[in-house]
């Protein structure tokens, strides 16, 4: 009995209760946004960036070999504009962090990189990263067509569990 001047409560996970500050509300608040609205393919593409190590094992490379080409505004448009880079056959792969590939090329930022030379000493590594990179994009065409976000929060999710049963349930009882 957990009365006035009775038994005393058990410790209780209280932070829901907290006055938490602005920035953390917001950014909370931004990040469910951001699972809950549509996300078309163009943009959710980017979501499917390389991982950590082998974007690092990429970067590293290019660094060792420093024949990394910058694609100014013409050569971008000509690299990406007229074919996809799949119908080209040249393997392509997104990296978080557009000041990573400027370190690349001695600016702040870039969008596009690409290799123009590779030392020979190089080229077996390479040839490991162009297979993995091969994996994880050959599925360049569903990439481009798959929405994404989305996410139902966990009321909807109990909502529609809820009207399930209860369809279920008049179905069992119709048939039965």
């Amino acid at each position: 009995n957990f009365g006035i001047g009775q038994d005393i409560q058990p410790k209780q996970d209280l932070t829901c209760f907290v006055k938490w500050p602005l920035y953390i509300r917001l950014q909370r608040q931004r990040a469910i946004l951001y699972k809950r609205l549509k996300v078309p393919p163009a943009i959710n593409q980017f979501t499917q960036a390389l991982d950590r190590q082998t974007a690092t094992q990429l970067l590293k490379l290019a660094h060792k070999s420093q024949y990394s080409h910058h694609l100014g505004g013409e050569q971008e448009g000509s690299a990406g504009g007229n074919r996809p880079v799949s119908e080209e056959g040249v393997p392509y792969c997104i990296i978080k962090g557009k000041a990573r590939l400027g370190r690349l090329v001695h600016r702040k930022t870039c969008t596009t990189v690409a290799f123009t030379q590779v030392n020979s000493e190089d080229k077996g590594a390479l040839a490991k990263l162009v297979e993995a990179i091969r994996t994880n994009y050959d599925s360049y065409d569903e990439i481009q067509r798959h929405w994404g976000g989305n996410v139902l929060g966990p009321k909807s999710v109990a909502q529609i569990d809820k009207l399930d049963k209860a369809k279920a349930k008049e179905l069992s009882t119709k048939l039965g």
